[in-house]
């Protein structure tokens, strides 16, 4: 066992990461362990959720533990955690826990529960006392049969704790273990992607819930008899989605920053250390571990865990604003999901091998991810990674909810993040593209028509193609929101039709705007193309729109085609959990129905000297319009539009 090439990390770094975790959280539980109520605000469903939700995801990461030590274990870990399942399976505790049957996110921790029962077994389970384990099978029994759990990524906790109660004896139903696995597999879509449900919901609950948990599951005994089946199929399809997954990492560890449950942080390296498990044939070891250590000591250089050595609710640092309705101050423990990797002993050869650059690592590129209607991009100069979305919103075609700042921009990266505040769920101002009417809302498109997205080489020069259109509309918010994630609901008023184009290439994106109708009784004023939003301590408007961080990323905007009217940088405090300042360049154009509008949209940390002025032309041949560019490098391209 070695330090690693890239990261410096060895297993005892992530294991004295994990064993520090564990032990900052002891003062915090109840007096036989059956809770661990962490400090902060009690959260959306009550304080005894709060308290097994903390017991129940930091036990997820002690299994981890002890199964990867082989039952060694001198903090004494095990026998904390088994006199907590003593005591909150107990119906007459004062401890007791929140059943399944009382509340649905009991349902979520009896997954984690199961789990790390099952990896603990000869160390923990079959040391219990008989009685406590009746207690066990009683307290997760209610899974069974149960019709309740959401048709999204909850099915996986009802499979987990059937296998676990059908390998003690317990109840289990084959018709629930039947049904759930269909479902799972209606999720599927192309090259290893799954949505979370119907709705094109593509986030890190693809990797971190619906390739992990099959996994973990098809290696529990109580799964046998339906796993053999799909071993290899499973296996494939992770094998798949990783070669796509590995693309979407920064050079500095960093995740996209994208989609619901942020706060479950380095969670975001479950999938790689997935991979290693299950052995996929097409990236290697040390790239998966590279991968997977750069997530977790992204965050843990970077403030994640606090002066107590708890996660808090936040990204890097503690941000709030950053849960949703179901996020409570143990919430942010199921980032230990990401620690995964410490299942496999000292000697498993991931430890010993070298770790591999990340593709961001090895040079630019750009990549056409199918199923969210990606064009992934990575620039080995800055190491950061940028995604044009043309796909993805948490929606289906012709919804007409509001956009979601987590999912429905047009640009997320592992720099940026999107504008998260009040102001910015009911009128997009970051990475959009919108109508503005007279009162000042800007239009939301959620529910779209996508297009296709792909990658041409034009005379060896590599531009990746995005495409989407459809009715946009304004959004009179109603007064109460879910808060689960997705766009708000509301009033809406049609406002139009837009259809966008991109052409992705390094750091830049050329976005081409056409507005093909408008409504007349509500008539919009302007059409607004805003650009990344940027944060940091401090943000510094530059020549133009264009604006710097403190930390040198820079966002710009560069209009090439169409009537500007006013172009700016707009301020927002407190937008984001990045820093406290966070701005967006932007330009407002005339609205000139079934005309084109195009600008630059560039996102760089480097400071490489641009060597000509970006242009673009179109030109009709019959029915294809084609354009050329000329980047900012001095490269021309002439590629057809979808």
């Amino acid at each position: 066992m070695r330090a690693a090439t890239r990261t410096g990390w060895s297993r005892a770094d992530w294991a004295g990461t994990a064993d520090a975790m564990l032990r900052s959280v002891r003062p915090f539980a109840s007096p036989r362990h059956a809770r661990i109520t962490l400090p902060g605000p009690v959260g959306g469903y009550g304080t005894e959720v709060d308290g097994l939700e903390g017991f129940a995801r930091t036990f997820l990461l002690a299994g981890f533990r002890i199964a990867g030590e082989r039952g060694a274990d001198p903090d004494n870990v095990a026998q904390f955690y088994a006199e907590g399942i003593a005591a909150g399976t107990d119906p007459t505790s004062p401890e007791r826990w929140v059943r399944l049957d009382e509340h649905p996110q009991a349902k979520v921790e009896a997954a984690s529960l199961a789990l790390a029962l099952d990896l603990t077994r000869p160390w923990l389970w079959d040391r219990l006392d008989p009685a406590v384990q009746d207690r066990v099978v009683a307290y997760l029994a209610p899974a069974v049969g149960d019709p309740t759990y959401p048709r999204i990524n909850w099915v996986w906790f009802r499979l987990v704790v059937q296998a676990f109660l059908r390998s003690v004896g317990g109840p289990w139903s084959a018709d629930d273990v039947a049904e759930d696995l269909a479902t799972h597999d209606g999720f599927l879509r192309e090259d290893g992607w799954m949505a979370d449900g119907h709705e094109r919901a593509f986030d890190h609950y693809v990797g971190w819930a619906l390739h992990v948990y099959p996994l973990l599951w098809s290696r529990m005994p109580g799964a046998a008899g339906f796993a053999e089946a799909r071993r290899e199929r499973d296996t494939a399809l992770l094998d798949r989605y990783l070669l796509d997954a590995v693309h979407l990492v920064g050079a500095d560890g960093s995740p996209l920053v994208q989609g619901r449950s942020l706060t479950y942080r380095f969670a975001a390296a479950a999938p790689f250390w997935a991979g290693v498990l299950a052995e996929v044939p097409s990236t290697p070891p040390g790239v998966l571990r590279r991968a997977a250590t750069g997530v977790v000591r992204h965050f843990v250089d970077r403030g994640a865990l606090d002066e107590r050595g708890l996660l808090s609710l936040g990204w890097h640092g503690r941000w709030p604003a950053i849960k949703q309705a179901y996020s409570g101050p143990g919430s942010p423990y199921w980032a230990v999901k990401g620690m995964l990797g410490l299942t496999l002993p000292a000697d498993h050869p991931v430890w010993t091998a070298d770790e591999l650059p990340l593709p961001v690592e090895r040079g630019d590129y750009v990549r056409a991810v199918r199923a969210p209607g990606w064009l992934v991009g990575g620039t080995a100069a800055d190491g950061v990674v940028r995604v044009v979305n043309h796909g993805t919103d948490h929606a289906v075609t012709g919804d007409t909810k509001g956009d979601s700042p987590l999912y429905a921009r047009y640009g997320y990266s592992t720099a940026t993040s999107p504008l998260l505040d009040h102001d910015s769920w009911a009128n997009p101002h970051d990475q959009a593209v919108v109508l503005v009417d007279a009162e000042g809302r800007t239009s939301h498109r959620s529910g779209m028509d996508v297009g296709v997205t792909e990658v041409v080489d034009v005379d060896g020069v590599t531009v990746g193609l995005g495409f989407s259109s459809g009715p946009v509309r304004w959004l009179e918010p109603d007064e109460a929101q879910q808060h689960h994630g997705s766009g708000w609901t509301g009033r809406h008023h049609d406002a139009g039709t837009v259809a966008v184009h991109s052409l992705v290439r390094g750091p830049w994106e050329v976005r081409l705007v056409r507005v093909d109708a408008v409504t007349e009784d509500h008539p919009p004023t302007a059409l607004r193309l805003c650009g990344w939003a940027v944060a940091g301590a401090d943000v510094v408007p530059t020549e133009g729109p264009c604006v710097q961080a403190d930390d040198g990323t820079r966002s710009k905007l560069t209009v090439l085609l169409g009537q500007t009217t006013g172009s700016g940088v707009s301020r927002h405090e407190d937008a984001g959990p990045l820093g406290p300042v966070a701005a967006v360049p932007w330009a407002q154009l005339s609205v000139v129905p079934g005309e084109w509008s195009a600008a630059l949209l560039e996102l760089a940390r480097d400071t490489a000297a641009r060597s000509a002025e970006p242009e673009v032309r179109l030109d009709l041949d019959g029915p294809t319009t084609w354009v050329t560019t000329r980047w900012p490098d001095g490269a021309r391209t002439r590629v057809a539009l979808s």
